[in-house]
């Protein structure tokens, strides 16, 4: 397995925007993938995390929305996934790996089934509500080109746009100040 680097917005702008190529065939090399997408979610401490997100044009997303201080971990692999079912709204503030620290809220469906493969290439059913709902519908949104500032109205997308530049900046200029610091030793 290996960290994979997770791409950024602005900068990744093209393959975040990207509508994802279905996997022809579930082989060791999208096991691997799978595995690297896992372990990186985990270091980034991700709820989820979808191929295009490190650069990657597949269907292939992993989420896992269990509590990070059980030792009982519950990771959904979902390869081609499609949601074949929607129901209800919720409004839930969102994130995002490719946006460090910028949060808004987005109007998803509250409960959503999605038929997808697994990593052995078995095709399944999930359902979901609240959080895994949400993981769900913001991932394969990843997977189809979709960014969740996107799913904000106009205001609330230029507002957060704003709010991200200046978050950008400040990220920036912490990590020059401790290349900085390096430097010195």
């Amino acid at each position: 397995m290996a960290i994979r680097e997770i791409v950024l917005y602005p900068e990744a702008r093209d393959v975040l925007t990207t509508k994802c190529t279905p996997v022809e065939e579930v082989d060791e090399e999208t096991k691997q993938f799978v595995d690297d997408l896992i372990e990186t979610m985990y270091h980034a401490n991700g709820v989820g995390l979808a191929a295009p997100q490190v650069g990657v044009t597949k269907r292939v997303t992993v989420i896992d929305v269990s509590d990070r201080e059980s030792d009982e971990r519950e990771v959904f692999v979902l390869i081609n996934p499609e949601i074949v079912e929607r129901e209800g709204k919720l409004t839930w503030e969102e994130g995002c790996l490719s946006f460090p620290g910028l949060y808004g809220d987005v109007d998803r469906a509250a409960k959503v089934k999605v038929r997808a493969l697994d990593r052995e290439g078995e095709e399944y059913e999930i359902e979901g509500e609240g959080l895994l709902a949400v993981a769900l519908q913001h991932e394969i949104d990843h997977l189809d080109g979709v960014l969740f500032i996107e799913r904000m109205s106009r205001l609330k997308r230029r507002m957060a746009l704003k709010e991200y530049k200046k978050i950008r900046a400040r990220l920036a200029e912490e990590a020059e100040k401790e290349g900085e610091d390096e430097a010195a030793q």
